[in-house]
């Protein structure tokens, strides 16, 4: 991995991110891709043509589209000492690079893929707000605010945020709040509660000590609903700032994703997300319309470009019918990326889409820079565990599915698939039959694997069960997409087998199921 240090800066060339310190800072990849060519060549003039070439390859643009990336390169640098000039304009010609001098490492440090170690981070649970209007159908509303700001809070690499999907475990609950401390393994929760009158938005926060139960912090808010993303900043800096020690924390700007100007558009993406969490065909595709209806009210609105693309990558790892194509995908990912480079859901979809187009090599890069920038988003590690097993790196697998699942103490059904998998591959039959177990239900890929599972350790009795329900299962799914089942029963595993890029991966998943009792 190579790296360009330069005054408080570093350049992860591979990852495409730049850190001031231990932070990430938001930059589009184009100013990002400008910024290597030009620390690469300090104190040597740079073409137009060059610049151009490097960041917008093979495309033919105006000359005002370097400008405005240079200006941002000299917006970030504006901090630093005399940061503003670091880049030096040479008229007619280009520009050069005249900052402090560039120290360059080849290799030295932790690899991009390296598990996340345990830490003494500050630990911090926020559970879902109330919805105050009155009517449940305002609740996608509070839902989608509790989100935004566990996300945003995500961002601070100085806390250890709990993950959505556990603290919602505790809607509708009334919480006690040291019981919801020991469940989550944290010492702070977050409640509040939201109300939506009109054009104006009220909430109320608290911030609570989870090992005596005592009030650390309130405020109440009364805004503009037009302002909402400078309230959700207002409320996460607020936060920060009451957490012991972190007064510093919060002083600084958060590099958060950029939001729209438009209300409506915001209120689409959250009915979006609503129906995507459903998982269901039916939900993909309202989801989907909902964020097509975003884009056309602000067709700059970085993340309903980037969750139109969502839904088509879970259509294609779901083996859902669609009229979706990955191109189509990959067209919304890149304009996405083309508003906001520094988002980490962004750049986590990005991974996904380029696995299933095996860029494998591009897929980590990315999935390395979303968590540079978001390293508390468990399900970014989830699905990188999941990855790395079809990758043949169990090993690492079992290392980042420990971290989600610590993310998120209450996981998704997946979470114990993507686990259960690792297991698999590295022949640890009974105890992967001992994750999938810890699922609330199970699907039809769980059935199978746990037939793999009991035909390898012997059980033949169970693994014909539960490769009879697979069959059944796979059998029913694919009649209601239409779709005639093939004569051979392995068949019906195939999809997912052929997901492993080494052969003898692929037949050892293979091999469970043929002991199992599938013909081939």
């Amino acid at each position: 991995m190579t790296t360009h240090e330069f005054g408080p800066y570093r350049l992860d060339a591979e990852a495409e991110m730049l850190f001031r310190e231990a932070e990430p800072v938001a930059l589009g990849r184009r100013a990002v891709v400008l910024l290597r060519l030009l620390i690469e060549r300090a104190g040597t003039p740079v073409s137009k043509d060059a610049l151009m070439q490097a960041a917008w390859p093979g495309l033919a643009i105006e000359e005002s589209n370097l400008t405005v990336q240079i200006a941002a390169l000299r917006r970030i640098f504006a901090d630093g000492d005399r940061g503003a000039a670091w880049i030096e304009t040479l008229p007619r010609r280009g520009y050069r690079y005249v900052g402090p001098p560039v120290a360059i490492d080849f290799g030295a440090g932790q690899p991009a893929s390296s598990a996340p170690a345990g830490s003494d981070r500050l630990s911090l649970a926020v559970l879902p707000f109330s919805n105050l209007s009155g009517d449940p159908r305002q609740d996608y509303f509070s839902d989608g605010i509790t989100g935004d700001i566990i996300a945003e809070l995500s961002r601070f690499r100085s806390l250890f945020v709990v993950a959505r999907h556990s603290s919602f475990a505790y809607k509708e609950k009334p919480p006690e709040i040291k019981r919801v401390g020991r469940e989550l393994g944290v010492r702070y929760v977050a409640e509040g509660s939201v109300r939506k009158i009109g054009s104006r938005v009220r909430a109320t926060v608290q911030l609570l000590d989870a090992t005596s139960g005592y009030n650390l912090w309130t405020e109440r808010y009364d805004r503009e609903l037009d302002v909402i993303f400078a309230l959700q900043d207002e409320i996460v800096r607020a936060i920060v700032a009451a957490l012991p020690g972190r007064l510093e924390d919060a002083g600084r700007e958060i590099a958060r994703r950029k939001p729209t100007a438009s209300v409506t558009a915001y209120d689409l993406v959250l009915l979006g997300n609503e129906r995507w969490r459903q998982l269901t065909v039916k939900g993909m595709a309202e989801a989907r319309e909902y964020f097509r209806n975003a884009v056309a009210l602000d067709p700059q609105y970085a993340r309903a470009h980037v969750n139109i693309a969502w839904t088509m990558v879970c259509d294609a790892f779901l083996e859902s019918p669609t009229i979706a194509t990955l191109d189509q995908a990959l067209r919304e990912i890149e304009t996405a990326l083309d508003i906001d480079g520094g988002d980490a859901w962004t750049h986590g979809v990005f991974a996904q889409l380029l696995f299933l187009l095996n860029e494998d090599a591009k897929a980590e890069i990315h999935f390395s820079r979303a968590l540079a920038l978001n390293p508390n988003d468990a399900d970014v590690v989830a699905v990188f565990a999941n990855i790395l097993v079809y990758w043949g790196r169990w090993r690492e697998a079992l290392l980042w599915i420990g971290s989600a699942k610590r993310l998120n103490p209450f996981p998704p059904n997946l979470y114990h698939w993507y686990h259960a998998l690792a297991l698999y591959s590295g022949r640890e039959y009974t105890q992967a039959v001992n994750a999938l177990m810890e699922a609330r239900s199970l699907d039809r890929w769980s059935h199978a694997l746990l037939a793999a599972c009991y035909a390898q350790i012997g059980r033949l009795n169970e693994a014909r069960s539960e490769a009879e329900a697979f069959v059944s299962e796979r059998r029913r799914e694919l009649n209601a997409r239409g779709e005639a089942a093939p004569a051979k029963t392995l068949d019906l595993a195939r999809a997912r087998a052929d997901r492993y890029r080494d052969p003898a991966d692929r037949e050892h998943f293979l091999d469970g199921l043929r002991k199992a009792g599938l013909t081939s």
